[in-house]
């Protein structure tokens, strides 16, 4: 699937479209996301700032989708785990910026070469407009190269 179909698809995902996420970018390489959370009024809580369900839900998915279409066909990519820190109130509309680095593809193929699983942390900030971190959310991949794809001579034993 090319990247500007999902994200048209995901600006109609029912949990993205009814919570004010929107998905603003998705590069053609898989590298980069950028994702925005309009605050409205059926996305706050009780003390009228961001719902903090609607902050992890717009971080949710993305390191997986990018680490994994940018890996290619030959990994296995889950999440894991995950934690949202909330360090300021939400009090208008916050986004998010997802880039993921050649070097840490490098390091992740290098650690899955013989067929072991890897785990890897990804953070990323949510912030206001001005910069303002609101959040920080963090999510712990699962990563393995697939078994039929591991050469013979890389398995250790």
């Amino acid at each position: 699937m090319k990247a500007s179909v999902l994200r048209r698809i995901l600006n109609l995902w029912p949990p993205f479209l009814f919570a004010g996420i929107r998905v603003k970018a998705l590069s053609a390489d898989w590298r980069h996301a950028s994702v925005r959370l309009k605050l409205a009024w059926y996305n706050r809580n009780y003390v009228r700032t961001h719902f903090g369900g609607s902050l992890f839900a717009m971080t949710d998915p993305f390191w997986m989708i990018l680490v994994m279409h940018a890996l290619g066909r030959d990994y296995i990519v889950w999440d894991k785990s995950g934690v949202i820190d909330f360090l300021a109130p939400g009090r208008e509309d916050v986004f998010a910026e997802f880039t993921v680095d050649q070097a840490v593809l490098d390091e992740i193929r290098e650690a899955t070469a013989s067929g072991d699983k890897y785990l890897r942390w990804f953070d990323v900030d949510v912030t206001t407009a001005a910069g303002e971190r609101i959040a920080q959310v963090r999510k712990q991949l699962y990563i393995r190269r697939k078994r039929d794809r591991v050469p013979a001579d890389a398995i250790e034993g």
